[in-house]
């Protein structure tokens, strides 16, 4: 007879090869973010244009909404909030911030993130690339006609929240961060986005995290420094000290992105470093319903551009 005892050791290897192959396609599947298609031009009594602008040598498609007056503008210079989408959305998706922001006299800057809307794709998005598209969208915005290169701030949701703060630590200089629904920690957005694409959280959220950091290219030492609470105790605080005032808020009962997120990060922070503002909604995108959300950022905005 035969000697077959090396099939089994063969066996156990296609099947690890196997095993390794599904996880990667997994992993690949859940750092692909779905690309929303904007609508038409934002239907706002506003005048509106259509600027792109580069970053890391992808185009990126913006919209630019003029203020409803010149109540904030200095020597025909207005002051501008970026507004940054989150993970899956798109420009379209965060319009439901402008009105408040226009009418007060600020123009606006929406951009869809790299991989979303009618930006170009990049083969592995990452919360760096959200930091890096930020960086770019607050650099080209400077740029802009009629607008005050230093009276620019921004407002982002959820995962252009995440990539705001952690550009403040790569020298982006804004007068406020506002931050919407935004997760504190890498873990807690893979979960979420585990839930999303209906994938098991155990082991894929201890996996998957490998995958996404070696397919984006993210050293460990870069991510290690991406941390939320780190960049904020060298980062945020009051413009007179050199740094940069910061809201955070989020909806008590978020059903994608808990608030335990921020309200354990208040805890760990010194007193006073951050603003927190905790609004009712069960929803990931329905904070700025709550009237206490504008009773908070309208004035935070237009005192931190005064």
């Amino acid at each position: 007879m035969d000697d077959v005892s090396w099939l089994l050791p063969v066996f156990i290897l296609i099947i690890i090869v196997l095993a390794a192959a599904l996880l990667w396609q997994m992993g690949a599947r859940s750092q692909t973010p779905r690309k929303l298609a904007n609508g038409n031009a934002p239907a706002i009594g506003t005048q509106w244009q259509s600027v792109s602008f580069t970053s890391h040598g992808s185009k990126l498609e913006g919209w630019l909404l003029q203020p409803a007056s010149d109540a904030l503008t200095r020597e025909g210079l207005a002051p501008l909030i970026v507004i940054a989408h989150g993970w899956g959305s798109n420009r379209t998706r965060v319009l439901r911030y402008a009105r408040p922001i226009y009418e007060a006299g600020f123009a606006v800057w929406m951009y869809d993130a790299r991989s979303h809307g009618d930006s170009d794709s990049i083969s592995a998005p990452s919360a760096l690339m959200f930091r890096d598209d930020v960086l770019a969208a607050v650099e080209a915005a400077k740029q802009l006609r009629g607008i005050d290169p230093n009276r620019i701030s921004v407002l982002g949701h959820s995962l252009g929240g995440f990539g705001a703060l952690l550009a403040l630590d790569q020298g982006m200089k804004v007068s406020a961060v506002v931050t919407d629904s935004m997760p504190v920690r890498f873990e807690t957005m893979m979960k979420s986005e585990l839930r999303r694409k209906k994938l098991p959280i155990f082991p894929l959220a201890y996996l998957i995290p490998k995958i996404w950091l070696i397919r984006a290219r993210i050293s460990r030492t870069q991510f290690k420094e991406a941390s939320i609470p780190l960049v904020l105790a060298k980062r945020a605080g009051f413009s007179e000290a050199g740094r940069t005032p910061v809201l955070m808020i989020h909806a008590k009962g978020d059903d994608f992105i808990s608030a335990e997120d921020l309200m354990k990060l208040k805890g760990e922070l010194p007193e006073g470093l951050v603003k927190t503002l905790f609004v009712s909604g069960t929803g990931h995108s329905q904070s700025e319903q709550d009237p206490v959300f504008w009773e908070s950022v309208m004035p935070f905005l237009i005192n931190n551009n005064a």
